[in-house]
């Protein structure tokens, strides 16, 4: 990884609207010492990087590297989530949009879903004000169902499910929306209810 550069620094001072003097006043330098730093002519002390990233509201990661992560993604729409699920332990992370997430000490991909099939079929019921969610699947240590969510545009909602529990879940039915089902063997199914 390369040290921060006098351009990052500038572009992210002046992105935040902040004069070199008001930004030396931030983080307790001399607005000389900004200009140093804009100009190559000097670098930050490593003591104070935490310090200026926070006063120019970026990662540590996007001060040293410059690459700027832009949120595109106002809107948040819980439909477009993804889900994260590590191979040892089984933690699920969800994220709607893209991201980078480890556990583990592993760096954990995306999961990518396919349509339900015949050896994951979902049996969907609608009992009062919910959705009863049934399958016919093995529930043992070696194969079973890991959880299974519910997502509408405003709302997610997951049930972590254990070996040799069966496959027999409830959700409040909040229109119309997308039941995810991952298996520790064969991944994320997706069917939308």
């Amino acid at each position: 990884m390369s040290y921060i550069t006098g351009n990052t620094i500038r572009v992210l001072r002046e992105k935040n609207n902040l004069t070199q003097k008001e930004l030396a006043k931030i983080i307790s330098v001399s607005d000389k010492t900004i200009s140093k730093w804009e100009t190559n002519k000097g670098l930050p002390d490593i003591g104070i990087i935490e310090e200026l990233a926070k006063a120019l509201r970026v990662s540590l990661s996007e001060l040293f590297t410059g690459d700027l992560k832009t949120n595109e993604n106002v809107s948040g729409n819980m439909k477009k989530i993804q889900f994260y699920v590590c191979p040892i332990c089984g933690n699920v992370i969800t994220a709607v949009g893209a991201g980078q997430f480890s556990c583990c000490g592993i760096t954990l991909p995306k999961q990518e879903y396919e349509l339900i099939d015949k050896e994951h079929s979902v049996f969907v019921e609608t009992i009062d004000d919910e959705y009863s969610i049934t399958m016919q699947h093995p529930m043992n240590k070696e194969h079973y169902v890991s959880f299974i969510a519910y997502i509408t545009s405003g709302s997610v909602e997951i049930i972590k499910l254990y070996p040799e529990q069966d496959v027999s879940v409830r959700f409040r039915k909040k229109g119309h929306g997308i039941l995810y089902v991952y298996c520790n063997r064969h991944g994320l199914f997706r069917k939308n209810i």
